[in-house]
């Protein structure tokens, strides 16, 4: 059964998600805020995989094993993009930025984070 379905029965309000958290609960940057969440899930992914340690990883990532601890309980905010960005190459990972043209449906562009 349907979480809205379940929700309806029981005469609570239930909404639809966009996909993105952040958006709606209505964050400001929530599209930045999604990426960043999206890229320290898959960093915690290869950590875990790897096995490796958070003070092993902060060496690795060259952050402090407080600031890995943060990022892995998703206190995220004051890192950049680019940082997690870096952190991803620095776990042995190729990281690809490609630019195109949005669909000419959309009015504005978007910025997404698809994993290989």
């Amino acid at each position: 059964m349907k979480k809205t379905r379940v929700a309806a029965q029981r005469g609570m309000a239930a909404e639809r998600s966009s996909g993105n958290v952040y958006a709606d609960l209505g964050v400001p940057n929530s599209a930045g805020m999604f990426v960043k969440a999206q890229l320290i899930a898959k960093i915690s992914e290869i950590i875990r995989h790897e096995r490796l340690t958070q003070a092993q990883a902060a060496r690795l990532l060259r952050l402090t094993q407080p600031k890995i601890s943060r990022l892995l309980r998703g206190e995220f905010r004051g890192i950049s993009e680019r940082r997690l960005l870096l952190c991803l190459t620095r776990l042995g990972r190729d990281v690809q930025i490609v630019v195109k043209h949005r669909p000419q449906r959309r009015t504005a562009g978007r910025l997404t984070v698809r994993f290989a």
